[in-house]
């Protein structure tokens, strides 16, 4: 990890600005947070193929990709790649509580990734493909250790190591370009690697 004195100086301007922008695939606004809505953040490696996983789940209302836990302010996507923002590729959740939880959203994003690989996800490496779950609050927090506690038994039994997982509080959360929103509805065959493990949460 860059040290934050090593850091790019970033900017003060987005690089997106989210206001302007709708889902491609569910028609609602990316930064939009209705009233009675939750918001969740997951890293998980790369983010094309990691934001698609959530929009499909029920009870989301609407997902962007961005960059989250460094220290560079709204980085391009060729300075989080350089490694020297600190930046994880992450999804920003917006989700009803009503039709799904977080904890239902944790186990999608246990299972559809390797989080025992430090900084990387595959032939992905670099601080920016870390597992990282950025929580918004102590009860987030909790439910996020505890249910990474009951899974490593589980990988453990199946030959993995420890999980490598960063919970952090979430901090400010730097919308990714546009072209990156929804990349794979975009470009159905774009590169979407899949690293899971196998392993149910149970």
């Amino acid at each position: 990890m860059v040290a934050p004195d090593a850091a790019l100086p970033g900017r003060d301007r987005p690089i997106l600005t989210p206001g302007t922008t709708f889902h491609e695939v569910l028609g609602t606004r990316i930064d939009e947070v209705p009233a009675g809505a939750e918001v969740a953040y997951f890293a998980l490696g790369c983010f094309w193929g990691a934001e698609k996983l959530f929009w499909n789940q029920p009870g989301v209302i609407t997902t962007a990709v961005g960059y989250q836990g460094g220290y560079t302010p709204n980085p391009t996507y060729e300075e989080v790649c350089s490694g020297h923002t600190g930046q994880a590729e992450t999804v920003k959740v917006v989700f009803d509580p009503t039709r799904t939880s977080y904890e239902a959203l944790l186990k999608v994003f246990l299972e559809n990734h390797d989080p025992t690989q430090g900084m990387r996800q595959g032939n992905d490496h670099g601080t920016q493909y870390r597992s990282a779950l950025y929580v918004t609050g102590p009860e987030q927090d909790a439910t996020a250790r505890r249910v990474i506690a009951e899974y490593q038994p589980r990988l453990t039994a199946s030959g993995f190591g420890p999980i490598t997982t960063e919970v952090a509080q979430a901090g400010p959360f730097y919308y990714a370009e546009r072209y990156h929103q929804q990349y794979l509805d975009k470009n159905p065959n774009g590169y979407c690697p899949v690293h899971a493990t196998g392993v149910a949460c149970g």
